[in-house]
């Protein structure tokens, strides 16, 4: 398990704020010298930490206002329906992310679409068509909200 002192824990938070701002401003933000704050993002990287930097979209701002979570069950629930279905959802432009879970149901899509017609035809058309699909659940999402940093537990 790498090393979360607090300057590590500090270069996650901000990296996480803002993962576009120079060495030089993320060194002066956390009080550490240049060299050492590049080598400790370098190490970050290294260790399978840090896995990206992505750019966050306003959804609404680009013709997707509308959220849902759709919860998918699967029959028969094998290695090859499991497959199938997961690469059906990833392949989707609607599907923001996919989740295969235990309980109740084998996956939760979550989903941006124009309206409520782009969802009705998303969840008819093409979901409910897979031939494994043998229930699913669809649920609006009001405000998606998000825990930001992400903070290592102890």
């Amino acid at each position: 398990m790498p090393n979360f002192d607090t300057v590590n824990r500090r270069l996650l938070a901000e990296l996480q704020r803002n993962a576009r701002q120079t060495n030089r401003e993320l060194a002066r933000i956390i009080g550490t010298a240049e060299s050492t704050c590049l080598e400790r993002v370098r190490l970050l990287h290294a260790d399978g930490i840090i896995t990206g930097h992505h750019t966050e979209v306003d959804l609404p701002a680009i013709g997707r206002p509308v959220q849902a979570i759709i919860g998918v069950r699967l029959s028969p629930k094998t290695r090859a329906a499991v497959d199938e279905f997961r690469s059906l959802a990833l392949s989707l432009p609607e599907t923001l992310a996919a989740f295969h879970t235990a309980g109740g149901d084998d996956f939760l899509v979550h989903v941006a679409v124009p309206g409520t017609g782009a969802l009705d035809s998303l969840v008819l058309d093409r979901l409910a068509a897979h031939r494994a699909v043998a229930e699913l659940r669809t649920t609006l999402v009001y405000e998606h909200l998000r825990r930001r940093p992400v903070e290592p537990l102890l």
